[in-house]
């Protein structure tokens, strides 16, 4: 069975610092496209920052690029989103995802919320100005 449980998620002033955790088990991370998604209230879901272990690539959001850094750890299993310099429009509930198809099978690196195989159960982000 394929989990993957969030944690990390809390309240931080604006300009501060989280970093979310990704417990992965059923899953090799080599063998997945992994990726970081967010939904504020009354917004959809977007892609903030999608990874492949396999070949290094990596998608950022126009929104974080400079500011998050999606990264695994293969041997615990665990994919991080270190989130610097949080603005309040962060504010939202984060999830990691796992995509079955790898860049290389797909042609691109894929961080669509529509496209995912499994998704985690989701911490709360909350950024105050």
């Amino acid at each position: 069975e394929v989990q993957l449980v969030e944690s990390g998620g809390g309240l931080v002033q604006t300009g501060g610092s989280l970093r979310l955790s990704c417990a992965v088990s059923g899953l090799s991370l080599n063998d997945y496209a992994i990726g970081w998604f967010r939904q504020a209230p009354g917004k959809e879901r977007e892609g903030v920052a999608c990874l492949s272990s396999r070949d290094g690539s990596n998608y950022y959001h126009d929104s974080v690029k400079g500011r998050f850094t999606i990264s695994t750890d293969i041997v615990k299993y665990t994919v991080y989103l270190q989130m610097n310099n949080l603005k309040p429009e962060d504010t939202a509930d984060y999830y990691c995802a796992a995509d079955r198809y790898l860049p290389i099978q797909r042609g691109y690196l894929n961080c669509d919320t529509g496209l995912q195989d499994y998704w985690g159960q989701g911490t709360q982000v909350t950024v105050s100005s």
